[in-house]
C-alpha cells in the first residue's frame, strides 16, 4: 500500500480562499496528499485585490515549522510568500536544519491585483537564500525578470534564452511560466534542468476565474513530487490546473479575479443547495 504524502507549505493567508495558504492545502487534499502548514504573514485580500498584510514575527515562523518538522514526516515543501528578508532567512535556516530534500520554491512577489507582496529588499534573500534550495522554482516573466535584474518585456525566445541563466541561480529545475506572453492561444511553459528543456503547452482558458494559478500549480507539483519524476510531476500538475481552469466558472466567488475549482475531479455528484447539479 503506498504511503500518502505529507506536505508542508509555508505561505501566507488568502481569506477568501483562493490563493496562498488555503488555495495549497485545497491542491494537495485533491491530488491525494496530506496537507500541513506554517504561516509567514496574514493578508487581508478578496478576489479584487490586496488591502494589506501583516508579517508574523520570524521566531514564530520558525516555531511553526520545527512544530510540524520534529513531529510528522515531510515528502516535500511548497514555499510561497515570504514578505521579508527575516522570514526568508527563518525559512532557510529551518529548512537546512531538518535537511529537507525535496522543496519547491514558487517566488511570489505581486498579486494577480498588482499589489506587491514582497519587501523591496526580500529579493536578494529568495535568489540568494532559498532558490539554491530548491528542487524546482515556478517563475512567472515579471518574477524572472526580477531574479535575473531584467527587463519586464519578453518574447518566446527570451524564455528560452534565459533558462540557464535562471538555473545557474542554483535549484535544480525550473519552471518558467509563459503565461505573461502575449499574442499566442497557447500558454507555454519552459521545465529546464541539466538533462535539457522540456515544454508543456496548453490552451489560453477565456475565464475571470484565475485567481491563485500560480500557488496551485507550485502546490499541484509538490503534492506529485514524492511520487513521480520531476517532468511527469510537472507534466501532471499542469493538467490538474488546466482542469481546474476549465471548470472554475462553475463557482460563483467574488465580484473580481474568481477562484480556479480546486476539487473539479471530487464534486461530481449531487446537488447543490439551491438545486443545480453539481456535476462538471
Amino acid at each position: 500500500m503506498q504511503t500518502i504524502p505529507n506536505i508542508l507549505t509555508i505561505a501566507g493567508t488568502d481569506p477568501s480562499g483562493g490563493a496562498g495558504i488555503q488555495a495549497d492545502i485545497k491542491t494537495f487534499s485533491a491530488l491525494g496528499a496530506y496537507a500541513t502548514s506554517a504561516i509567514t504573514a496574514v493578508v487581508a485580500q478578496n478576489t479584487q485585490g490586496v488591502r494589506s498584510y501583516v508579517a508574523l514575527e520570524p521566531a514564530f515562523v520558525a516555531d511553526q515549522i520545527d512544530a510540524v518538522l520534529e513531529d510528522v514526516r515531510i515528502d516535500a515543501v511548497k514555499i510561497g510568500m515570504v514578505a521579508n528578508v527575516e522570514i526568508a532567512e527563518t525559512i532557510a535556516d529551518r529548512l537546512r536544519h531538518h535537511k529537507i530534500g525535496t522543496v519547491v520554491l514558487d517566488p511570489v512577489m505581486v498579486a494577480k491585483s498588482g499589489h506587491s507582496l514582497l519587501d523591496a529588499d526580500a529579493v536578494a534573500a529568495i535568489r540568494e537564500l532559498l532558490v539554491p534550495l530548491a528542487t524546482i522554482i515556478t517563475p512567472n516573466l515579471p518574477e524572472a525578470a526580477v531574479l535575473l535584474r531584467r527587463g519586464d518585456d519578453w518574447t518566446a525566445d527570451d524564455m528560452e534564452a534565459a533558462l540557464p541563466d535562471l538555473l545557474a541561480l542554483g535549484s535544480a529545475w525550473v519552471l518558467l511560466k509563459g503565461g505573461h506572453l502575449e499574442g499566442s492561444e497557447e500558454s507555454v511553459d519552459l521545465l529546464h534542468g541539466t538533462d535539457g528543456t522540456t515544454a508543456f503547452s496548453a490552451p489560453r482558458i477565456s475565464t475571470r476565474n484565475d485567481h491563485g494559478t500560480g500557488c496551485t500549480l507550485s502546490s499541484a507539483i509538490a503534492a506529485l513530487l514524492p511520487r513521480y519524476p520531476v517532468i511527469e510531476a510537472v507534466r501532471q500538475a499542469k493538467a490538474y490546473l488546466q482542469a481546474a481552469l476549465a471548470a472554475s466558472d462553475q463557482l460563483d466567488v467574488g465580484r473580481g479575479h474568481g477562484p480556479l475549482h480546486h476539487f473539479h475531479a471530487l464534486w461530481t455528484s449531487g446537488e447543490r443547495a439551491d438545486g443545480g447539479d453539481l456535476r462538471p
